[in-house]
């Protein structure tokens, strides 16, 4: 079975940091693309961040390039996404997605479940 898990998420205030994991299990995640994605209230799923199969190139939204970095731990199995001078736009739930392919271009099918950020004083 195949599952991602979240962690990282909580309250920060604008300009902190956070780091989130996105652990999996019956995958192997340097096969595939693992996509960040974000969803605030009221708004639409924003895809953040892409890193593809190795050798991991890695791509951002212009919302948070030169903020946050995406990497992947393949001894771990895991994929980080490094949020750096959070902004109080930046809250919302984060989730990270793979299986789809190696490329960037495409549809993740397997989801994990979502980290909250919050980012306020």
């Amino acid at each position: 079975q195949v599952q991602l898990v979240e962690s990282g998420g909580g309250l920060v205030q604008p300009g902190g940091s956070l780091r989130l994991s996105c652990a999996a299990s019956g995958i192997t995640l340097d096969y595939y693309a693992t996509k960040w994605f974000r969803q605030a209230p009221g708004k639409e799923r924003e895809e953040v961040s892409c890193i593809r199969s190795n050798p991991g190139r890695t791509y951002y939204a212009d919302s948070v390039k030169g903020r946050f970095t995406i990497s992947r731990d393949n001894a771990k199995n895991t994929v980080y996404l490094q949020m750096n001078s959070l902004k109080p736009e930046d809250t919302a739930i984060y989730y990270c997605a793979t299986k789809g392919g190696p490329d960037c271009s495409s549809n993740p099918s397997t989801w994990g479940q979502g980290t909250q950020v919050t980012v306020s004083s």
